[in-house]
Parts: C-alpha cells; sequence; structure tokens
C-alpha cells in the first residue's frame, strides 16, 4: 500500500474533538460533520469516524470519486458505517476494540448488582422518606447467559464470575468455552440474567423477540449492552407488562436518544440509561490514544490491529 509523504486525515467530527497530539504537522487534517463528508472523502487518505453515532458514512460512501484506504470508528460496533459498497471495496477498516470491554463489564455488573438488591427502590422510598425494608436476591449462585463471545462479552462473564455467578457464553461458532447459536434456548431457559451484547448482524437483528423473552424464566432479568436493534423493542415492553420476565435494563436502543413519548420509559420493571455503559471519566482520551497508535502503524507499514471483517461485522478471531 502506497503512503503519501504527508497524509489528508477526514475527521468525521463531533465535540468534543480528537486529540491528535503527535500527528501535528505530520498530516493534513480536514474535518466536518455529516453534511460536508460527501464532498471531501475523495480527498482523503483515511477516515477517523469520531462521531461513531452518525450514519453519514453509510450514506456518503457510494458516490464518486476516489475513496480512503482505510477508516476507523471510535466505537466497538461498526454497523452505523457499512454499506455494500464499503463492505466490497478494498478499504480497511478498525474499530476502537480495547476501550470498552471492561467499563461495560462493570456496567452491567453494577446493573446486576443494582436489581438483585432493588436499589431503585431504596432511592425512591428514600427520595418519599419512607422506611420499607424488603428482601433482596442472592446474586452468587445465580446464572447468566451472555450473548456475544468478543472482548466485551468475555468480560462481562469474568466479572460476573467474580461475583459468584455462573457465566455462559454465546457466540457465531462454538468452540472451548463457547456454546453455539444452537444452544441459545436451553441456555436462557435457565439463566437468572440474560446479557445482550453482541454486534448487529443480519444474523443478530432482533434476535430477542416475542419467543425468545417466553422461553426466559418469569425470574429472569435481560439485559442490553450490544445494539438497540438486537431486540424487538415493542415485544419486551409486552414480556414486562405481562410479567413474562422480572425485569430488563436497556442502555442502547433502536433509536436514540429514546423520544420522550416512547412507552419504554414506563414499562414495568425497565432500567434505562442513555449509551453510557462504557463511557468512563477520559474515554475520549483513550479513544484519541488509540487511533494515534494505530495511524502510526499504519503510517510506518506496519499491519493495522483491530481490523474488521467487513462481511460479517467486527473484528473475527474470537
Amino acid at each position: 500500500m502506497h503512503i503519501p509523504t504527508r497524509p489528508t486525515l477526514l475527521v468525521l467530527d463531533t465535540e468534543p474533538p480528537p486529540r491528535l497530539g503527535r500527528l501535528t504537522g505530520r498530516v493534513r487534517v480536514l474535518r466536518t460533520d455529516a453534511a460536508g463528508l460527501a464532498g471531501l472523502l475523495p480527498k482523503a487518505d483515511v477516515l477517523l469516524a469520531w462521531d461513531f453515532a452518525s450514519t453519514a458514512v453509510r450514506e456518503a460512501w457510494p458516490g464518486d470519486g476516489p475513496r480512503p484506504v482505510w477508516v476507523h470508528t471510535a466505537s466497538a460496533g461498526v454497523d452505523q458505517l457499512m454499506c455494500p459498497e464499503l463492505t466490497a471495496s478494498d478499504t480497511v477498516v478498525t474499530n476502537a476494540r480495547g476501550v470498552f470491554e471492561q467499563p461495560v463489564a462493570e456496567y452491567v455488573a453494577a446493573l446486576v448488582l443494582a436489581v438483585a438488591k432493588d436499589l431503585p427502590g431504596t432511592v425512591e422510598f428514600q427520595r418519599r422518606r419512607e422506611w420499607r425494608h424488603r428482601e433482596t436476591r442472592r446474586v452468587a449462585g445465580t446464572r447468566a447467559c451472555v450473548v456475544g463471545s468478543g472482548p466485551i462479552g468475555r468480560a462481562i462473564a469474568r466479572t460476573l464470575k467474580a461475583l459468584g455467578v455462573t457465566p455462559a457464553l454465546v457466540g457465531r461458532v462454538p468452540r472451548t468455552g463457547v456454546h453455539g447459536p444452537a444452544d441459545l434456548d436451553r441456555l436462557i431457559a435457565r439463566a437468572d440474567w440474560v446479557i445482550a451484547a453482541a454486534p448487529l448482524t443480519e444474523r443478530t437483528y432482533r434476535m430477542f423477540d416475542t419467543r425468545r423473552f417466553g422461553v426466559m424464566q418469569p425470574s429472569a432479568v435481560f439485559v442490553n449492552v450490544g445494539r438497540g436493534d438486537l431486540v424487538d423493542e415493542s415485544a419486551l415492553a409486552g414480556a414486562l407488562r405481562n410479567r413474562w420476565i422480572a425485569g430488563a435494563a436497556l442502555d442502547v436502543f433502536a433509536a436514540e436518544p429514546l423520544s420522550a413519548d416512547s412507552p419504554l420509559w414506563s414499562a414495568p420493571g425497565l432500567l434505562v440509561s442513555p449509551h453510557m455503559a462504557g463511557d468512563t471519566v477520559g474515554w475520549r482520551d483513550e479513544l484519541g490514544t488509540q487511533f494515534v497508535e494505530l495511524y502510526e502503524r499504519w503510517a510506518a507499514g506496519r499491519p493495522l490491529v483491530n481490523v474488521v471483517d467487513k462481511k460479517r461485522g467486527y473484528v473475527p478471531g474470537h
């Protein structure tokens, strides 16, 4: 791959912008919002999708002219980027694998503990100045089914195991320590906690539907920290209203931000958080540092890491 002496880096920007430190003076940086992306793509050698929630890349990519040889997204998921033209191209796509795994795992553990110990109820009773004694659930000795065997899923399983939970991992392909899709219904039928942490692909789109919620135990709690479209949200709301499952916690949604009139806000037993599971203090600086290190590998002609299999929609090998 030929690398220009002073490559052009195009940043699909959002506030706060990335800190590119060591690249100052070594690269020509162009910044754009979604509206200007299509016009600048032909001028770029590298595209940094810093605004990783935007769908602008997949909308602008099919246009005329040359395209960047490398696209990096500051996120774990790549579903917002991908379009048939990008998938079929020679462009390398990388993601932010390595930044979000442990923060997301900690957030899932916090949700499990919050639900088991009824912390939302405690906060509400304190607000009402009401002394209400309750018995809560023991976490140790329970079972979890973690759907998604990538780095985030594995970190969730490790963290839950430290709490005394017995986790079962489900991935695309069965292998040592990982169950395949054929085992999913059996595992969620016996799980106390069902955790969705899979990438969004054609195979996983709305995999949690009315039938799957019907398979779960009435005492089960469902948690989604993967992608909103892993879940049929209407089916989940119905399962909660009908007490098919005991509760749920969603950090991701099919449409974000969640509209004020969404019925999910008032679904019984549902905790809503605004796509923040992986966002710890300093996370943007970590993302910027990661991209700079990747860029230096690329500029030196060394193989990139975190390379996404564009047809599968994730980094293979896990």
